[in-house]
């Protein structure tokens, strides 16, 4: 039987666990936010700022040009550029959360590795080979242990907003996401079962709790990172539609209706707390995937998209009642939304030893 990161005491930890760095692409695909991206990079400027507060910034740019585009607009905030590194390596797209370098920790010992998984861009784009050779160029370059995902021969197709965990044992997925053969297929022939082994073997989950459908306009088709999070070990908030009309009240509803059934890896039941939604955010015609659940945890701060509606001061109160150990700030996300991710979408974390 094969050493899985898992029987060689490797896990994933929690977002809330403490990061040695996070990781983000500096925007350059102008087709992610067509005849928008002007105010965009300034998005970028504000996450970097809040979360450098507290922790490394990694920035993955693609060429000395991008590089210097990023340093005009880092240069011009107040920030400690020491906490600031920018890495070169050509990227298709800058949604580090489903490509970049996905860390893993280990239980007793000061070391942590990356998976090597595959990336196909949600099984929609074309362009994303640059994108999925992130991880093995990232882990040859910080000199980390690389370990491939593999199940029944095959590399694995994973996408960190696709999962959300507790750091303890239990993760959080969608049957849209990961197990529909029809529409946005990642791994063909893959079962229930089988996902659950691969959750078990690379990432240390020992019970998977599955969602049905994510939420609408969401191109990656059923990111839990827009439905429902991690909070603490035992709490979970899940967003919830009370408007009967909207098309999101149908598939929300469905969800909460498997919550009496989740159990945690240690038996017990999970709090689960209700979180709004927004009203629907619409752009050229288009329903976007606005959503307070696309928050991020870092060493400062938790960075919560807020979209000018009256419920942003709602999901802002019931995040900072929850996580007490940070501060909860609002960053205005209604222009990254074009691009069909926020900020959770944007980020990916590693964790400190």
């Amino acid at each position: 039987m094969p050493s899985t990161p898992a029987r060689l005491g490797f896990f994933y930890p929690a977002e809330w666990e403490r990061h040695h760095a996070t990781w983000i692409g500096w925007p350059h695909n102008t087709s992610d936010w067509p005849g928008k991206f002007g105010p965009v990079p300034w998005a970028f400027g504000e996450m970097v700022r809040r979360i450098s507060a507290g922790e490394t910034v990694r920035i993955l740019v693609k060429d000395a040009t991008h590089e210097a585009a990023a340093r005009r607009v880092l240069g011009k905030l107040a920030l400690d550029p020491a906490r600031v590194e920018l890495i070169r390596v050509r990227t298709n797209r800058g949604w580090t959360r489903d490509f970049g370098p996905f860390f893993v920790r280990h239980r007793t010992r000061p070391e942590s590795a990356i998976l090597d998984y595959r990336f196909n861009g949600w099984a929609k784009y074309h362009d994303w080979k640059l994108d999925d050779a992130v991880p093995a160029q990232m882990a040859r370059r910080f000199q980390h242990r690389l370990f491939p995902v593999t199940h029944k021969k095959r590399t694995v197709v994973l996408e960190g907003g696709g999962l959300d965990v507790n750091g303890r044992g239990t993760l959080l997925t969608t049957e849209e996401c990961f197990l529909d053969q029809e529409v946005q297929c990642r791994n063909p022939g893959f079962t229930r079962a089988d996902m659950n082994r691969v959750f078990a073997d690379y990432l240390g989950a020992k019970q998977v709790l599955w969602f049905g459908k994510g939420i609408v306009g969401d191109d990656t088709h059923g990111h839990v990172d827009d439905l429902a999070r991690f909070v603490n070990p035992t709490t979970i908030v899940l967003v919830q539609e009370k408007n009967g009309t909207d098309a999101n009240y149908r598939p929300l509803a469905e969800n909460w209706e498997r919550v009496p059934a989740f159990r945690l890896q240690d038996g017990t039941r999970p709090e689960v707390v209700a979180l709004p939604m927004p009203a629907p955010v619409v752009f050229n015609g288009q329903r976007l995937p606005a959503s307070y659940a696309n928050f991020y945890i870092c060493n400062a701060a938790v960075l919560v998209p807020t979209f000018n509606d009256p419920n942003d001061r709602v999901a802002l109160g019931i995040l900072a009642e929850l996580i007490r150990d940070r501060p909860v700030i609002g960053l205005h996300a209604l222009d990254l939304v074009w691009g069909l991710g926020t900020l959770h979408c944007l980020t990916r974390e590693q964790p400190a030893l």
